[in-house]
């Protein structure tokens, strides 16, 4: 009698668990997979991490090469002096054991030690331009970079080559295929550049029109050709920043580049796309440096 109610008793809960067991088993494959949703964009968002990081360490050890090699001129400069001081000191020396310094020797000898201390301050002034350019160009960047705001954007490439500030804007985020006729992009990524611009007053800046080999199709009489496109993107730019933006126009120059400053080779529609741009270049201000090096 017991056997038969243990027997029992072992059919209904073999029948409860298959009943529930089935359920449970699809909400812990729904969790499985929600889970593992959330590890593949977690992947992907650390992949992304780690392509920008290798990217600011590639620009900072290309900042650091630079460096080196300008503190490595300043360097042999100063050995330079340190040579000229030692011999002036052997030279004087020597004339205090003569018995006679003529008064011409005495002013040759005073000049001689001017003119090191002229070349000393120079050097010196020399390193201080350096220093204040590089850290004003660093501020552009980041102010331009921080006005666009999204730094991810293929679209727009901030950077610095040579102390010379590059601001390239891809063609599709500012003219319509083939013209140069603006986009309402346009003048959302042209206010922002304009934004930081018009904060550095004493900054003067070219703009470049830049196409793709590709030749012209149906532009009728309004272009010949790309130099005629690229010239005419240029000017149509540099007219919104004085016109919309109130940019002052004697600080802007404008150029077409046409295809013959090519970033990419025009063998893929991604390089043409790359090539079609407009550039923005930060001119450096060369009156400063030229008053530098003026000799007094």
């Amino acid at each position: 009698m017991k056997s038969k109610i243990f027997l029992a008793l072992a059919v209904v809960c073999l029948g409860a668990y298959s009943c529930v067991s089935p359920k449970k088993l699809q909400e812990a494959e729904a969790k499985y997979g929600q889970l593992n949703g959330a590890y593949a964009e977690l992947q992907g968002k650390y992949r992304d991490v780690q392509d920008e990081i290798a990217k600011a360490k590639a620009e900072q050890d290309k900042n650091a090469f630079k460096s080196k090699s300008l503190q490595s001129t300043i360097d042999d400069l100063n050995k330079q002096i340190d040579f000229l001081k030692a011999n002036n000191n052997v030279v004087l020396n020597q004339l205090k054991d003569m018995s006679v310094v003529t008064g011409s020797q005495a002013e040759s000898i005073k000049k001689s030690l001017e003119n090191i201390g002229a070349k000393d301050m120079y050097i010196q002034d020399l390193q201080g331009s350096m220093a204040r350019k590089d850290s004003l160009n660093m501020a552009l960047v980041m102010n331009l970079k921080g006005a666009i705001g999204d730094l991810n954007d293929k679209d727009i490439n901030i950077k610095v080559e040579k102390g010379v500030v590059y601001v390239d804007i891809s063609d599709k985020l500012l003219f319509k295929s083939g013209s140069f006729t603006v986009t309402d992009k346009a003048n959302v990524v042209l206010g922002k550049v304009a934004k930081v611009l018009a904060a550095q007053p004493s900054i003067e800046f070219l703009v470049e029109g830049h196409t793709d080999s590709k030749q012209l199709l149906g532009s009728g009489n309004l272009m010949e050709d790309n130099w005629d496109l690229s010239v005419k993107r240029a000017t149509t730019i540099v007219r919104i920043l004085q016109e919309k933006y109130g940019i002052d126009p004697k600080r802007m120059t404008a150029a077409g580049r046409s295809e013959y400053m090519p970033v990419a080779a025009n063998d893929t529609p991604e390089n043409r796309a790359a090539n079609r741009r407009t550039r923005i270049v930060i001119l450096p201000q060369l009156d400063q440096f030229f008053k530098l090096l003026e000799r007094k």
